[in-house]
C-alpha cells in the first residue's frame, strides 16, 4: 500500500495494525520520526512536485491520499494502481475558505474535479462532494475508485 503525502502517518499506522505492508511517504523527511518503530511501515522522503515522478516504476495494492492536492501527480497515481487496486483520495474543496485553511485555489478542488478526473482512468465506486463535520468542518471531495478494464466490471458485481 502507499500511504501518499502521509504527513504524521496516522493512515499508514492504522493500515499497519490492519496486518497492511505500507510505503508512506512525504516530502518531509523528518515526518520519518513518527512513524519509525511502526512495524509494517516503511518511510520514504520523496519529493512529489519536482522532477521525474518518483514513484514510476512502483505498482501498489492500494493507495490513499488525504489533505494533499499536486493536480499532476493525478494521473501517476491511476497508473501506480495495480489491476484490481483501489485509490481512496481525500482533500479540500472549493467552499473551504469559509472554514479555514487552505483556502488558495491552486490547493482546493474545484467542483466534481476528482471525478472527472479519475472516471476516464478507473472505476469509480464512490464519490462525495460536501462539507464534512468531524475532526473539523472542511469541504472536501472523497473519491474511492477500482483500476480495472471495462470488461472485467463483472467481477465487481453487487450483491442482491
Amino acid at each position: 500500500m502507499l500511504d501518499l503525502a502521509c504527513g504524521s502517518g496516522r493512515h499508514s499506522r492504522a493500515l499497519a495494525a490492519l496486518g497492511c505492508r505500507v510505503d508512506a511517504v512525504d516530502a518531509d523527511g523528518e515526518r520519518a520520526a513518527a512513524l519509525e518503530g511502526v512495524a509494517g511501515v516503511r518511510f520514504r522522503a520523496l519529493d512529489l512536485e519536482h522532477g521525474p515522478w518518483p514513484l514510476k516504476d512502483r505498482q501498489y495494492d492500494a493507495i490513499v491520499v488525504a489533505n494533499y492536492l499536486h493536480r499532476p501527480t493525478l494521473p501517476l497515481l491511476a497508473q501506480a494502481l495495480r489491476d484490481g487496486g483501489i485509490l481512496v483520495y481525500e482533500t479540500f474543496a472549493t467552499g473551504n475558505e469559509q472554514f479555514g485553511r487552505p483556502r488558495n485555489p491552486d490547493y482546493l478542488l474545484q467542483p466534481f474535479e476528482l471525478a472527472q478526473c479519475f472516471a476516464p482512468l478507473l472505476h469509480v465506486l464512490a464519490f462525495e462532494d460536501g462539507v464534512r463535520k468531524e475532526p473539523g468542518p472542511a469541504r472536501v471531495q472523497r473519491l474511492c475508485a477500482v483500476r480495472t478494464a471495462p470488461q472485467r466490471l463483472d467481477r465487481l458485481a453487487l450483491a442482491d
